[in-house]
């Protein structure tokens, strides 16, 4: 999500070549695919169609009401 709320609309090779260099992770194109469908059935991350490619977004809608909730 970090990578993700970083620099939005990103592919999953993008994604994956990023978190791959950035944090020297050894993680497979399918592994991190994975993750973001648990993260876009939560409503963190969406993806859309931009032209032959499909991007991600991050969607930190879901997460705005979350500390208000612990520090009530």
């Amino acid at each position: 999500m970090d990578e993700l709320s970083e620099r939005n609309e990103q592919s999953l090779y993008e994604l994956t070549a990023r978190l791959i260099m950035k944090h020297n992770l050894t993680i497979s194109r399918q592994g991190i695919a994975k993750h973001l469908s648990i993260l876009e059935d939560a409503g963190l991350v969406t993806s859309r169609r931009k032209g032959k490619y499909r991007v991600l977004l991050f969607n930190n809608e879901p997460l705005k009401g979350l500390l208000d909730g612990w520090i009530d």
